[in-house]
Formats: C-alpha cells, structure tokens, sequence
C-alpha cells in the first residue's frame, strides 16, 4: 500500500462503514449485557433459576459461594459490561478521533465473563453450552480486533485504504 494511499481523505464508505460498524458493536454488546445482567439482579433479584441450582447441586459452588452467590456475581459482571459501554458512549469514544479504551475494557471483561460461565458449563457436563460459549468468546474476539482496527487506530480512510 502506498504513503499517499493512507493519507487520502475519507470517503463516504469509510464514514458510513465506521458509524455503521460502531452502531453494531455498542447496540449488540450493549443489549446482550444489559437485559443479561438486568435477569439476574433485577428479574430474579440474584437468585439462580430452579434449573441452574439443579445443575450445580452437588458441586462445589454449591456449598462455596453458593449458586444463588455465582448467580449475582455473573449478574454483576455482565451488567459492569454494560456499564462501561455506557461510560464508552459519555465519554464520546464512538468519535473517529478518540480513543474507544472504555470500550475495549468492555469488551475485555466480556473475555472474562464468557470463560467464566465456560468453566461452569463444563464443570457440570454441559458440553453444548460450553461450545456456544466458546463461540460467543470467539465472536467477541473478532468484535475486539475490528475495533482496534477503527480509527483512530488507523487513518479515517480505513476502508479505502485497504482497497
């Protein structure tokens, strides 16, 4: 790629796919977090559905914290998500020119929130939930490296340039 190509002007498609790009990643992440997190600490006021208790029972989350404990800490994980999406949103980041840090820490945590629910998956045999899991932590790694690939991580024209 030529000097002269990354330093071209933006065009219409670099600033249609950049807004269209961010509207999806903060309006998927955002609802996906937030209605998680709301059925678990407002919905069910932090305790575990009947199910999820008998898919535990007789582990050792059962005992320590506790399921309906496990239960609100994924509550509040998933609702810091959304947190900080709403703080990435304050703080202006979906501008080409700023930084997205909150959002990237956002996105970190749900990292962390999907090995988290991973591990409990696996640990009673839930094989399947454990694969779409993996699958939502995957999706999210790819949601992450687009937005590193967003201005201002790159020049405005950052579709064009790549053409």
């Amino acid at each position: 790629m030529a000097a002269a190509d990354r330093n071209a002007p933006p065009t219409i498609f670099d600033h249609v796919a950049y807004w269209l790009t961010l509207a999806g990643v903060y309006f998927l992440t955002g609802v996906l977090f937030f209605y998680s997190g709301k059925s678990k600490l407002i919905d069910e006021h932090g305790h575990a559905p009947a199910a999820i208790k008998q898919q535990f029972q007789g582990t050792f989350v059962s005992t320590f914290p506790g399921i309906d404990a496990l239960w609100a800490i994924v509550g509040v994980l998933e609702f810091s998500i959304f947190a900080l999406i709403v703080l990435s949103l304050i703080r202006l980041e979906f501008l080409p020119q700023r930084p997205k840090s909150s959002l990237l820490v956002a996105l970190s945590l749900a990292f962390f929130t999907f090995a988290c629910l991973s591990f409990g998956e696996t640990t009673t045999g839930q094989l399947s939930g454990t694969a779409s899991l993996y699958a939502y932590f995957g999706s999210t790694a790819i949601i992450f490296m687009l937005v590193l690939l967003l201005p201002p991580r790159s020049g405005r024209n950052w579709i064009t340039a790549r053409l």
